[in-house]
């Protein structure tokens, strides 16, 4: 294995990494800002008003996208084991 493959297969796990978290992650940062804003207008300082509004929203994004996240998942883990024997050797 050469480092270049090393270099490649990491480059390839950090992107489907990013891939696979960007819809939860901004809409958890999308949700967090508004409740943020609602709660600076409103000057109500409830920490489980920051909390729940994100985790409802968090679950729904993954069943929304979970088939997606989990197709990308499942084709570079098929990427990965279908060229095992580069790796090995």
């Amino acid at each position: 294995m050469t480092t270049e493959m090393v270099l490649r297969f990491a480059q390839e796990a950090i992107y489907t990494i990013l891939i696979v978290i960007a819809p939860v992650a901004g809409v958890a940062l999308a949700v967090g800002l508004l409740v943020s804003i609602f709660q600076a207008a409103t000057q109500i300082q409830e920490q489980t008003l920051a909390f729940i509004p994100k985790i409802i929203a968090v679950f729904l994004t993954i069943l929304i996208f979970g088939a997606w996240m989990l197709r990308h998942v499942v084709d570079f883990t098929t990427h990965l084991l279908g060229n095992l024997s580069q790796f090995v050797g």
